[in-house]
């Protein structure tokens, strides 16, 4: 078995891990044409379609191992679906909570300020 061979001394980037964010994909995929494509590469929890207008043409794929997940990055970022280029991503927590965060930035900010007597407006 190939398993603990390939796990030996590889070492990820930090951005690696198992669930994947595809974009780029038809509107009308379904979950087993998914399957079929990601599947090839190891075994998958889970597969979210997005399905209302601001999510469609989008995934999330989860895989059992992270080396899966490195391996299907690897061979399907550009792969061909119905005439459309997959573009396939390590799902980032911290890029896609941004639009979030931001707002609460700028009220840390704000408290920050008035804690230690700062202004940015004029006076």
């Amino acid at each position: 078995m190939s398993v603990s061979l390939r796990k030996g001394n590889t070492r990820l980037p930090p951005e690696v891990n198992r669930v994947l964010y595809v974009r780029n994909l038809p509107f009308n995929i379904s979950s087993e044409e998914m399957y079929d494509i990601f599947g090839k590469f190891g075994a998958i929890r889970q597969i979210r379609i997005g399905t209302n207008k601001d999510t469609r043409g989008t995934a999330f794929v989860v895989y059992e191992d992270i080396y899966d997940a490195k391996t299907a990055v690897d061979h399907l970022s550009g792969f061909n679906v119905a005439n459309r280029y997959l573009i396939v991503l390590y799902y980032q927590q911290a890029k896609m909570s941004k639009k979030f965060d931001q707002k609460k930035k700028e009220e840390e900010i704000v408290k920050m300020q008035e804690k230690y007597g700062v202004s940015t407006k004029d006076k």
